[in-house]
């Protein structure tokens, strides 16, 4: 999985995001700083709010503390899939390499890490001109 740092520079860089059961997201700052969340219909839901906002909805969950969380203050972390998807024709390969993976975009750039995730995440960050 990919950290906060590295999903907190592809928020900056634009990656673009549709919150959809799946999705895990953290809250980064606050009491639950480091923890891991999932977006499941029946637990976390993601409601449209008047002004175009959404916020996060904890129905139930052992998260009592929580009831929402405005969608501005929670931090996604794309999976591998997501990010490859990003990458769309620009992907060419995923490779293992020494100490983890390398991803090769069509421009002709190799963007390495410890995981195949991290990988594809520094690539879209390449593709996003970050």
């Amino acid at each position: 999985m990919i950290d906060a740092d590295l999903a907190t520079r592809l928020h900056s860089a634009g990656l673009p995001w549709h919150p959809a059961s799946g999705d895990r997201f953290t809250i980064p700052s606050g009491d639950f700083a480091g923890e891991v969340f999932v977006v499941a219909e029946m637990t976390i839901e993601v409601q449209d709010v008047p002004g175009g906002n959404s916020v996060f909805k904890f129905n139930g969950t052992t998260e009592w503390a929580l009831d929402s969380v405005d969608a501005r203050r929670v931090l996604w972390l794309p999976r591998e899939d997501q990010l490859r998807d990003q990458l769309g024709d620009a992907f060419v390969s995923l490779d293992a390499v020494t100490g983890g993976f390398a991803v090769t975009l069509t421009d002709g750039s190799r963007h390495l890490d410890i995981d195949a995730e991290r990988a594809y995440a520094r690539a879209a960050l390449h593709q996003l001109g970050a």
